[in-house]
């Protein structure tokens, strides 16, 4: 439709007493339908990758990262099983799910492919320990994995193949992300929901054998299911958000495996999905050096089980508590000088719950400074309305300061008795600067598993993914470690 056309046809429903009023109407200019990014045909470039590459393309220590990631995404998966918004959510879905085809990580119970996704999704992020794409802030392994697993359950799949489809996803997604982080993100949009249905799209298409064809429909598939609010943080609906994208993009291989179709530029069209959900884009983060990089090189993972923005907060706090044997009776102030984003994402001044306290760097200092830890079990309802804990939180003050990086912040603990104690933290451990150990990443998994799975049955589940491109059934992964 011209916009004369649809200018014609609104003054027609006014005049027909439709009850719409033309005059507030003004014609909007189509925009450019040859913009000179759209040409460049960035959803076929991406699906043209994702099919033509082959296990053997993936570089040694591409491959390896490949296995880190899968293994925290296994701990975390299977430390957040028990949860309540993991309770609930089996709870509230289960009388209207299919049959049990795809196992629960931790549990015992077992549901349809497509629920086994959403619900592993949500267990592998309700404590939000999980991986993190530091360049957009994208949990990678979320939305991806989750997809797979419930594949391989259900048709047999090589453990190379699987760690091969797991890159891709991962490489899609957080390419996608690069196109449109942070505009994108600074609106509103938890970037982690959103660009993981393509991740996940591409992964299971990938091990679905799609064509070209398919592989640029299911993407456009998954670019019409969009998952995912900033305002949700804190609350359980966060970690709904890669288990949905996890669900959506693999309903969208699936549809497009039976010739579902879709827009053929769904990301870069002018109503596309970069045009619609972000104020700025870079299409060559996407089609750029295809297959001669790769973003999971840039995965991280968390020593401390809240948002990555007060890591550094944490990570200080700990540091100065070990060095002078700090005691918060001893503590007068806490002064903190952040980078913007940290208030923006954790600026909760009082949580009153454990998943709150993930999102207060107020919380996070003082539970730091008092108890020299911040994984999962500290992150609770208890520690979080703890007294003592409470009192430090409230003399803990913010400054944001734009010097400060992502990953820095400046720490001034004043004591009772006058001193000033400073730490300036650089590069917080756990990022690509001081990256946790593969030895690091097996205590957190041991202390994940911790009360879900036997010793033995962990470290089963720890052999099988630091091994997963030997496994002739990936599916075997999956039914290892349930409850």
């Amino acid at each position: 439709m011209t916009v004369l056309q649809r200018r014609d046809f609104l003054r027609g429903l006014a005049i027909a007493g439709c009850g719409f009023d033309a005059r507030a109407a003004a014609p909007v200019e189509d925009p450019p339908a040859a913009a000179t990014e759209a040409a460049q045909n960035v959803t076929r470039q991406l699906a043209h990758f994702v099919v033509a590459s082959r296990p053997g393309d993936l570089p040694e220590k591409v491959r390896k990262e490949a296995s880190r990631t899968l293994l925290n995404w296994m701990g975390c998966a299977i430390g957040g099983s028990h949860q309540d918004a993991v309770s609930n959510a089996i709870a509230a879905l289960t009388p209207f799910a299919g049959s049990g085809q795809a196992s629960l990580m931790g549990r015992r119970e077992r549901m349809d492919s497509l629920h086994a996704a959403l619900i592993n999704g949500i267990s592998s992020h309700v404590l939000d320990f999980d991986d993190t794409h530091l360049k957009t802030v994208i949990h990678p392994a979320g939305p991806v994995v989750p997809a797979i697993l419930a594949i391989a359950e259900h048709r047999t799949v090589s453990g190379q193949d699987f760690l091969h489809a797991l890159v891709l996803g991962a490489e899609v997604e957080c390419r996608i992300g690069n196109a449109v982080y942070p505009a994108h993100y600074d609106i509103g949009w938890h970037i982690t929901g959103t660009t993981g249905p393509f991740g996940a799209a591409a992964a299971v298409g990938k091990l679905l054998n799609l064509s070209e064809q398919q592989m640029t429909w299911a993407l456009g598939i998954a670019a019409s299911q969009p998952v995912g609010l900033r305002e949700m943080f804190g609350s359980m609906t966060k970690s709904f958000h890669p288990g949905r994208a996890a669900q959506n993009g693999l309903t969208a291989a699936l549809l497009a495996s039976c010739n579902f179709t879709s827009s053929e530029q769904s990301i870069e069209a002018p109503r596309g999905w970069a045009n619609v959900l972000s104020t700025a884009h870079k299409y060559d983060e996407i089609t750029g050096g295809l297959g001669e990089s790769y973003e999971i090189l840039l995965n991280t993972y968390k020593p401390f089980a809240c948002g990555i923005v007060i890591h550094p907060t944490i990570d200080g706090c700990i540091q100065l508590r070990k060095e002078y044997n700090l005691k918060a009776s001893e503590i007068e102030s806490v002064a903190l000088r952040v980078h913007p984003l940290v208030l923006e994402l954790t600026g909760k001044k009082t949580p009153q719950t454990g998943l709150e306290g993930k999102f207060s760097v107020y919380f996070a200092a003082a539970l730091a400074l008092t108890q020299g830890a911040a994984g999962e079990r500290e992150f609770s309802d208890r520690l979080v309305r703890d007294p003592g804990i409470v009192a430090l939180r409230d003399k803990v003050s913010t400054t944001v300061d734009p010097a400060i990086g992502e990953e820095q912040v400046r720490i001034t603990v004043t004591l009772k008795d006058g001193r000033r104690l400073e730490k300036f933290v650089e590069h917080v451990v756990g990022s690509l600067e001081r990256p946790m150990t593969n030895e690091d990443l097996e205590a957190k998994f041991v202390g994940l598993a911790d009360g879900v799975l036997p010793p033995a049955q962990a470290r089963r589940v720890m052999d099988l993914c630091w091994n997963i491109e030997t496994l002739p059934d990936a599916g075997n992964l999956a039914k290892a470690a349930v409850a």
